[in-house]
């Protein structure tokens, strides 16, 4: 009688081994599937940050190149155009749009009281 009782006691350990073993199977599963998610979330992350880094280089360089030509422009740095001229170019506009002024006036006078 010792004997079937130790055989069916080894049978319940036995099936009870099997069903933690099944247990520490599905945590392992579940483990290996959030480890795999993580991972991917951590992939589109960084593909993220990197375009990111991307733009913001671009904008950076265009930033510094709209700076170094607004310089030249305005005569700020070197090899750009020349304060007098700048100046000048100001002064001739200014004068040109004088003169439209006064030539529209010839063509479409400002009707007003007629004069007693």
């Amino acid at each position: 009688m010792s004997s079937s009782r130790d055989a069916r006691m080894e049978d319940t350990y036995e099936l009870q081994n099997d069903q933690r073993l099944e247990d520490l199977h599905s945590k392992l599963r579940t483990l290996r599937g959030v480890t795999s998610d993580i991972y991917d979330d951590v992939e589109q992350q960084n593909s993220a940050l990197d375009n990111a880094r991307d733009a913001f280089s671009s904008f950076g360089t265009s930033l510094a190149q709209s700076s170094r030509r607004a310089g030249q422009a305005f005569g700020i740095t070197p090899g750009g155009v020349k304060q007098w001229r700048t100046i000048s170019y100001c002064a001739a506009a200014v004068i040109g749009f004088w003169i439209l002024w006064k030539i529209s006036g010839w063509f479409w006078p400002v009707s007003g009281p007629a004069p007693p």
